[in-house]
């Protein structure tokens, strides 16, 4: 296992043989959000607690809980690659969003296929 999701929200898991426990942070907020458990059964409880204070101590101090994520990506490429793409997107008879959309969803599925809802 990778990562978990709960609520929307992802986070990532070591596990730190030092201290024989597995360690967690939440991804793509900006706020640091750790928790860390001794079992699988702890961390699935320790992540949700987490995930929940998080939110409720934004919600105490008037302070909206960041979205793991907007829906907007803006990102810059090789020309070439630009060209490419839109030549894609025209052949499949779709926008230069919708094609780079499908192709996003296509390989975020393929490559976070370790995330496990929790």
């Amino acid at each position: 296992m990778k990562g978990i999701v709960y609520k929307g929200y992802a986070a990532s898991i070591e596990f730190d043989a030092d201290d024989l426990i597995f360690v967690g942070r939440l991804l793509g907020v900006n706020d640091v959000v750790g928790f860390h458990a001794e079992s699988v059964p702890e961390l699935q409880a320790a992540f949700h607690e987490a995930v929940d204070d998080y939110i409720a101590t934004c919600t105490a101090v008037g302070k909206a809980p960041e979205k793991p994520y907007s829906g907007k990506v803006m990102f810059r490429v090789e020309p070439a690659v630009h060209a490419k793409a839109a030549l894609a997107a025209q052949l499949a008879g779709k926008s230069l969003n919708q094609w780079a959309e499908e192709k996003l969803s296509e390989a975020a599925e393929r490559d976070a296929a370790d995330l496990v809802a929790l």
